[in-house]
């Protein structure tokens, strides 16, 4: 029986996919195993109880609360949630293949370990992030290729970003952040530069929308501080990073609260500054977390980027729609292109006013 011409697009994603996880099985059969640890090595031990509780939790924030983040789109709830999910497993495992070939082959083989999971999972968030200002836009099959061109895109900026420049960036603010929002904010461009395109009914919030969106911005709120410390040294760092990141996003969450109220007509609360304005402070905080600084200095980058995400909202997001016909569905520039900036300014006077006896 003849396949109409509609069902097509419908056939390319289960394609795609297919033949990506069939490659995918091929490369892990020839070329990746485990370590084999000595009976004396304890360090493997080590990397477990101490980073597969941080790992968890990042799973927890990508897999819910992304999704329910991303699920505000009354309409297109169900599609942000599996989409979500989608990439975020795709996105990992070309991660995965690409870093093992660039850094991790020797002598023919790839030996992974949690660490090297870990990593890939970071790349996976550049796409889940950049998609946002492109959601409901976008097919599942361009969503897909968009992922495929970004880790490598990525892979290169964060080499270049970390090991030529020599870049602390433990939480990803410059890395992650900064990178995913221009990154999604160029592809909307590109697939949106022809017409100023008015907002459509289906893109109106709904108060029941709002309200799991909602619930995604209090999961990743909770379990942020994990994202931060994960990668820093254990002992002294990674417990100042986890303490600064609290700091800041509470001194963030007041903050939006005050500049919402000031905002808004009659003193009421936005849902969409709380849902993303909250969560600004960890956007800010991760390049500095480890850093020797007092502790008013994360309350304060906490309240200026909570102010930099509500003001970005109300002002230019609109002015960036009519003037350069720039569509940010999720307004990823709010959340994560303006703190980015700030907390990449922040390490920067950080590292100034530093003395040099400071650890």
């Amino acid at each position: 029986m003849a396949v109409t011409p509609s069902t097509y697009p419908r056939r390319l994603l289960p394609l795609f996919l297919g033949l990506f996880q069939g490659a995918l099985l091929l490369f892990f059969a020839l070329f990746v195993t485990y370590d084999e640890p000595s009976a004396e090595d304890t360090n493997l031990a080590s990397q477990v109880y101490s980073t597969f509780p941080f790992f968890q939790d990042i799973q927890v924030m990508l897999v819910v609360g992304l999704g329910l983040l991303l699920s505000f789109l009354p309409r297109y709830g169900f599609s942000a949630l599996t989409h979500n999910f989608l990439l975020l497993n795709f996105s990992m495992q070309w991660a995965l293949v690409l870093q093992g070939l660039l850094h991790h082959f020797h002598h023919g083989q790839i030996h992974l370990d949690l660490h090297k999971l870990l990593i890939s999972e970071f790349a996976a968030v550049t796409v889940l992030i950049s998609v946002g200002a492109i959601l409901g836009r976008a097919s599942p099959c361009q969503l897909l290729v968009m992922a495929t061109c970004e880790i490598p895109i990525y892979l290169a900026s964060e080499w270049v970003i970390g090991t030529r420049l020599g870049v602390l960036d433990v939480g990803g603010t410059i890395t992650i952040h900064v990178f995913s929002c221009y990154f999604g904010l160029g592809v909307s461009k590109a697939l949106f530069r022809a017409t100023q395109q008015p907002l459509h009914p289906k893109e109106t919030t709904t108060p029941s929308s709002d309200l799991v969106s909602l619930v995604g911005t209090l999961i990743l709120w909770v379990f942020w501080p994990s994202f931060v410390a994960v990668l820093c040294q254990p002992g002294d760092a990674q417990h100042r990073a986890i303490l600064n990141t609290l700091l800041a996003m509470s001194a963030g969450a007041i903050t939006t609260m005050v500049a919402s109220s000031l905002l808004e007509r009659d003193g009421k609360l936005s849902t969409g500054h709380l849902q993303n304005g909250s969560l600004a402070g960890g956007v800010a905080i991760g390049v500095v977390a480890d850093m020797a600084m007092p502790p008013v200095a994360a309350l304060a980058l906490g309240s200026l980027s909570a102010v930099a995400c509500v003001l970005g909202f109300r002002f230019l997001t609109p002015l960036l729609r009519r003037k350069l016909t720039l569509h940010d569905q999720c307004g990823i520039h709010n959340l994560h292109g303006l703190p980015g900036i700030l907390g990449a300014a922040a390490s920067v006077v950080a590292v100034l006013v530093t003395s040099k006896d400071a650890s």
